[in-house]
């Protein structure tokens, strides 16, 4: 599902976070939103994914237009269109890791056996799934979160500095489940990260700084696959 963006301002008082950002994002790609802390990478994806509301400008997902959505019509959107991976994880601590990723199908409405413990086995969790978010690594959490955000189906993924806090090995795993990701089920996905390296794993590298866009195209070299990484 392709997502355009059209002169989008965000101001926060008197500080302008973002600045007349154009950007166009097809789907079957990894976008890396590449830039230090405060470029703008956080505030661009959570208006994307109509989490907070622009200043001025547009954002056009799937062709519709979704500054002037409805209350209705957002929730809508952030149940069946894009589905989020933050750094935090936020798991449900009461809930077994297939609860949680089981979580992510119900609050579609679909009705899928068995696809809960397929998504936790291809993170690597198949040995794990009764198991409560406080008996899991960092590591493990993490693939957890995104099991449940895939579980959704929703064709677009917003990552927020999914690997920040993970250990070499385990970020190239999510990097590469990410990865797979648009291509096998013709997502759009777009990771947040401040970390050239990690930025080398996408398709495309759009760098931020003080709120515009100073770099958008292929990572220098072309794409770095998982094992060409070095954290």
């Amino acid at each position: 599902m392709d997502i355009r963006i059209q002169a989008l301002t965000k101001r926060f008082g008197d500080i302008t976070v973002l600045d007349a950002v154009d950007l166009h994002i097809r789907d079957g790609s990894l976008t890396a939103l590449l830039g230090p802390s405060g470029s703008g990478k956080t505030t661009l994806l959570n208006l994307i994914g109509a989490l907070d509301t622009a200043t001025s400008g547009l954002i056009v997902v799937g062709g519709r237009e979704i500054g002037s959505a409805s209350r209705k019509e957002l929730f809508a959107f952030r149940r069946h269109t894009v589905c989020f991976i933050f750094q935090s994880f936020n798991l449900f601590p009461g809930l077994t890791a297939l609860e949680n990723v089981q979580f992510g199908i119900d609050v579609t409405g679909r009705q899928d056996a068995g696809a809960a413990a397929d998504l936790l086995a291809q993170v690597g969790l198949g040995d794990r799934l009764g198991h409560f978010p406080h008996e899991l690594s960092g590591g493990e959490q993490q693939r957890v979160a995104i099991a449940r955000a895939l579980a959704t189906g929703n064709p677009i993924v917003l990552a927020d500095e999914p690997t920040g806090e993970l250990d070499f090995h385990t970020g190239a795993q999510i990097l590469e489940l990410l990865h797979a990701q648009t291509h096998t089920s013709s997502r759009a996905v777009l990771v947040v990260t401040h970390n050239r390296e990690i930025a080398r794993a996408a398709d495309r590298v759009v760098e931020l700084s003080s709120g515009r866009i100073v770099a958008d195209g292929p990572p220098p070299g072309g794409r770095a696959e998982i094992s060409e990484l070095h954290w």
